[in-house]
């Protein structure tokens, strides 16, 4: 019994590090996008555009990096 209730929070951990991971990238993406916007000097409308896009996906990537990390504490917390 107690060989089961470990894998499976083994699992919940790796899984919340690789849904963790996966969040995190998308924050490094959110903020490539968004300097290689200011590098390129564009207007003020063009630059409000590309803003406006990024924002959803970093509070999206910003939402799985936090959800990852607390399967990662709960998964630790119950083993």
């Amino acid at each position: 019994m107690e060989n089961e209730t470990s894998s499976a929070l083994e699992i919940v951990i790796w899984s919340g590090a690789a849904v963790s991971l996966l969040g995190l990238a998308g924050l490094i993406w959110c903020i490539l996008r968004v300097s290689k916007a200011k590098r390129a000097g564009l207007e003020d409308e063009e630059m409000r555009k590309v803003l406006q896009s990024a924002l959803p996906l970093n509070l999206g990537a910003l939402f799985l990096s936090a959800i990852g990390l607390m399967m990662v504490i709960v998964g630790i917390i119950l083993s």
